[in-house]
């Protein structure tokens, strides 16, 4: 089995880099760390690099986990190849684009693009962000399915990922002692379904909910509180249609609980998504019969 270490960044095309890159620096809040080869990068925290916007198709999306070792890494590819899915490494000028020393690239089974890497690159300077929104780290993604129980087997058998708990089909699951790193939502793409980073405190998430509102920037859900992970949350709608989210407060499971904790199962309800009342605005949040929330 393969055991990821850490989520470290995300990669998304857009048609309109300019629009894309002013939003991430002047509206999400993160550091623009340089822009090379049709690409800008921005980071969040003490990695090199923790969103990349790219010239191209705005549904192509890639996520990347960290692996300990370059031996682990050759591992997981030959593991991977054994259970006859298609990986291959990356070339000398993709690590160089990554900032990585090595990786692989493969899809799981709904086509969600995964990139596994060793030597990720750390930046060696203080994060210093754009503006003041309190972003601690990028920490999760919501990755689309069309296959929550086929694609909850291979995270959990093939990624070593563990399950923290359900919302109807749709799987939060962990790999490290955050709640989760990695939820699967039920649809009919692939990609990445939203974008999460982690904010200091809930005075966080409420300043950002006013100053979204002063930028017209749609707010999709929120502020609420999750019942799952206990975090505070806001989300709201950035270019090329991605959904973003600011939370604080998430849960820890420790490596003691492991062999005891039991996985809840929470209905597909609205109140799942949130127990302070907010309605998501979201396709995969919504429910039958639910009232849309409105921008």
């Amino acid at each position: 089995m393969i055991h990821l270490l850490d989520i470290r960044y995300v990669r998304l095309g857009t048609r309109d880099r300019g629009q894309a890159d002013r939003f991430a620096k002047d509206v999400l809040g993160l550091e623009r760390v340089r822009e090379e080869a049709g690409a800008t990068y921005f980071r969040s925290d003490s990695r090199d690099h923790t969103l990349v916007y790219f010239d191209g198709d705005p549904t192509d999306h890639t996520v990347g986990f960290e692996l300990r070792t370059a031996d682990e890494l050759e591992q997981a590819a030959a593991e991977l190849s054994n259970r006859h899915i298609d990986v291959r490494a990356g070339t000398p000028d993709e690590c160089e684009q990554r900032h990585v020393r090595a990786f692989v690239h493969f899809k799981d089974p709904t086509g969600n693009k995964i990139d596994l890497m060793a030597g990720a690159h750390h930046s060696g300077r203080r994060y210093f962000p754009a503006r003041d929104a309190g972003i601690t780290g990028f920490s999760h993604v919501g990755l689309c399915t069309t296959d929550a129980a086929r694609d909850e087997r291979f995270w959990t058998e093939v990624l070593g990922a563990r399950v923290s708990d359900w919302i109807g089909a749709a799987p939060l699951l962990r790999i490290d002692e955050v709640h989760h790193k990695i939820a699967l939502f039920p649809t009919t793409r692939s990609g990445v379904q939203h974008v999460n980073h982690q904010v200091e405190s809930v005075d966080d998430i409420m300043r950002a909910w006013y100053t979204l509102q002063k930028l017209n920037v749609p707010i999709v859900f929120g502020p609420g509180r999750h019942p799952t992970s206990g975090a505070r949350f806001l989300y709201f709608r950035g270019p090329d249609g991605m959904i973003f989210e600011y939370s604080t407060g998430v849960g820890l499971i420790a490596a003691q609980d492991e062999a005891t904790y039991q996985p809840r199962q929470f209905p597909s309800a609205n109140e799942s998504f949130c127990m302070w009342g907010s309605v998501p605005d979201i396709p995969e949040f919504r429910t039958p019969g639910a009232r849309e929330q409105k921008p």
